[in-house]
């Protein structure tokens, strides 16, 4: 199945290459198209859908939330804002939070507070470390800060002021910062998602918390797509027992609904001043009560422990499925963020998947990434594997390109 040719959108600029389907409604962990067919979602809006769709709670509540106050500014106090900050702030017991619509506006601000923090101190050049393989948006500073060649491409000259190493390698990061004086903030997926699903191992992640407390330097951690429950925990650094400093979230805090943040600890709380930033539809009536019902539906459906529980089954069944078979490399992630790692391009898995009634992402070309909805059933991920496995085992069993 081809990709729908820009010509059969006349009137939408040609920026994505979409799969010939248009989705018509949801219920669950499963879709309609609009011939009909039903679709088992394994890729969730991009780890955006945690409670599905068609949520009854979640959709009583916007309902509600409508018929009240969609949008006023920030010119005025937002109680719902108060209500999500101070939520965010007790599960991860950090310090106070700036609301943004997006994952790259999270991103965004964090570059704005690493550079900030770094002016206060007197450095008029700061620099933020950052990871091969990365990927933290597309506005022109967040590409800059990203490590893919292809994205960034026509789009030069970009922002300086990053130094690259690759993940999980602590000489080359202490060789950077050596070299490199002034390092003001380290910034990183916990997890890198559009990368392959590479997570940053638990022992990198506390060498780096030991390392910016010594050297006084932000600890930034881009949980935009790993973030709000997806690994079994309400932020996958949690699994290292550390706190970042500056914590981007996005993507499924709102269940749907467009909506970001920027979680800081107190070293980092009070860089950012009135008129230092700010966004007009950020933090929203209508995206913040997304936001507190979404965390309440979590904790109230136990869907951490759900997304602990579920993603083992899907795991299980995907290496059990794929042992074996030669060209299949391996299963990352944790929870119910999994990439399966070909060793050759994959990406004709996304039309053959459709045609199977699954929906799914091919992300840096040869890794099957699955982000179900968090509340994904035990039978719902076999059944997951049942649709993908043979798919995979059949691309396997051709010629390598």
């Amino acid at each position: 199945m081809n990709a729908v040719p820009p010509s059969s959108e006349p009137h939408v600029m040609p920026t994505y290459g979409r799969l010939p389907v248009a989705l018509s409604h949801g219920q669950g962990c499963w879709v309609w198209d609009t011939e009909g067919r039903r679709l088992l979602d394994g890729l969730g809006g991009i780890a955006v859908n945690t409670l599905g769709h068609n949520h009854p709670r979640l959709v009583a509540a916007l309902q509600d939330q409508i018929s009240k106050l969609i949008h006023t500014s920030n010119y005025y106090r937002v109680p719902l804002q108060e209500q999500l900050a101070a939520k965010l702030c007790e599960l991860s017991g950090l310090a106070n939070v700036f609301f943004c619509n997006s994952g790259l506006e999270a991103n965004e601000a964090a570059l704005k507070i690493a550079r900030k923090f770094g002016h206060d101190r007197g450095n008029s050049s700061p620099e933020v470390l950052v990871f091969e393989g990365a990927f933290h948006g597309r506005s022109i500073a967040t590409l800059s800060a990203t490590a893919n060649p292809k994205i960034q491409a026509g789009f030069g000259p970009l922002v300086p002021g990053f130094v690259r190493v690759p993940l999980n390698d602590m000489p080359a990061l202490e060789a950077a910062l050596a070299a490199h004086p002034n390092i003001t903030a380290i910034f990183l997926e916990t997890i890198q998602g559009e990368g392959g699903i590479n997570p940053a191992r638990i022992e990198f992640l506390q060498a780096l918390r030991r390392i910016c407390d010594e050297r006084d330097l932000l600890l930034m951690l881009d949980e935009v797509q790993c973030g709000v429950g997806r690994t079994g925990k309400w932020f996958a650094h949690q699994w290292a027992g550390i706190k970042p400093d500056v914590m981007p979230l996005a993507k499924g805090l709102g269940s749907g609904v467009p909506i970001g943040a920027v979680v800081c600890s107190p070293r980092a709380a009070d860089v950012l001043k009135a008129g230092n930033h700010g966004t007009t539809f950020g933090g929203n009536p209508l995206a913040m009560r997304a936001g507190v019902e979404t965390l309440k539906i979590m904790e109230e459906d136990g869907l951490l422990a759900n997304a602990e529980a579920v993603g083992a089954t899907l795991r299980g069944a995907l290496r059990d499925g794929l042992a074996g078979a030669a060209g299949f490399v391996e299963i990352r992630g944790q929870g119910l963020m999994l990439g399966i790692e070909l060793d050759r391009p994959a990406g004709a898995l996304l039309g053959q998947a459709l045609d199977a009634g699954l929906l799914i992402s091919v992300t840096a070309d040869r890794v099957v990434r699955l982000l179900p909805p968090l509340i994904l059933t035990h039978d719902e991920a076999r059944e997951i594997a049942a649709r993908l496995v043979p798919l995979i085992k059949v691309l396997l069993a051709q010629p390598k390109p």
